[in-house]
């Protein structure tokens, strides 16, 4: 039984024209690749242009940051992400798009990653993510033309998360609106709140919060 399971990660360093450093947010990572590890699951990592991936969040108080940052095996995993025409996406039964504010730069538009999702998804795997992470998803297509999201339930970063940070007018496009304008029906509680949905096969989760909750729902899923 294929027990693999694809993170994707930003390879996008800056919020917008800010100079602020982002990338991927860890705990977005290490929250989820603990409860499927613990599964029996392995993970690989992509990336837009792959190798080192930026990393934001970095918090290594957080137990289970810590534990991912000291594991050897992904530690060199996520330092030397997979390029997208790496990846064979027979080969995973779910995709997992981590946040952080680096993701609404590179994902969206990027085909291949997309390619990749699609191909999972009408696989029969899960296609999953996390507070910036359904960036990623929102310009999926499937082969029917229609987009993932479209008639399901979604979550990801909230407008006012978005407005909280002082980024609304530095984020390419907010988030929520987007899930919203490509036929998501998309669900929220309040600002930082744990919050994570999972409809046909997508599963989606609003921030930081919400990551251990994306990864048992993902884990679930594949159960």
């Amino acid at each position: 039984m294929n027990k693999k399971i694809l993170f994707v990660v930003t390879s996008h360093d800056k919020k917008g024209d800010t100079g602020e450093p982002t990338g991927f947010y860890l705990s977005e990572v290490s929250h989820p690749w603990h409860i499927l590890t613990a599964e029996g699951y392995e993970i690989d990592f992509v990336s837009p242009k792959g190798g080192k991936a930026p990393v934001d969040g970095f918090d290594l108080n957080d137990p289970i940051n810590k534990e991912f940052w000291e594991n050897p095996v992904y530690r060199n995993k996520i330092e030397h992400t997979l390029k997208p025409s790496e990846v064979n996406p027979a080969n995973y039964i779910a995709i997992y798009y981590a946040g952080g504010h680096g993701a609404m730069w590179d994902l969206p538009d990027n085909k291949e990653l997309q390619n990749i999702a699609a191909l999972i998804y009408e696989n029969g795997g899960i296609v999953a993510a996390v507070c910036h992470g359904p960036a990623g998803i929102v310009n999926i297509k499937l082969s029917n033309g229609k987009y993932l999201v479209d008639g399901k339930r979604v979550s990801g970063f909230t407008n006012e998360e978005e407005k909280a940070v002082k980024l609304e007018n530095i984020v390419p496009f907010l988030l929520e609106s987007k899930l919203i304008e490509r036929g998501g029906r998309y669900e929220k509680t309040a600002m930082w709140q744990e919050f994570a949905v999972s409809d046909q096969r997508i599963i989606t989760g609003q921030n930081p919060a919400s990551a251990t909750q994306v990864g048992k729902l993902i884990a679930k899923g594949l159960n």
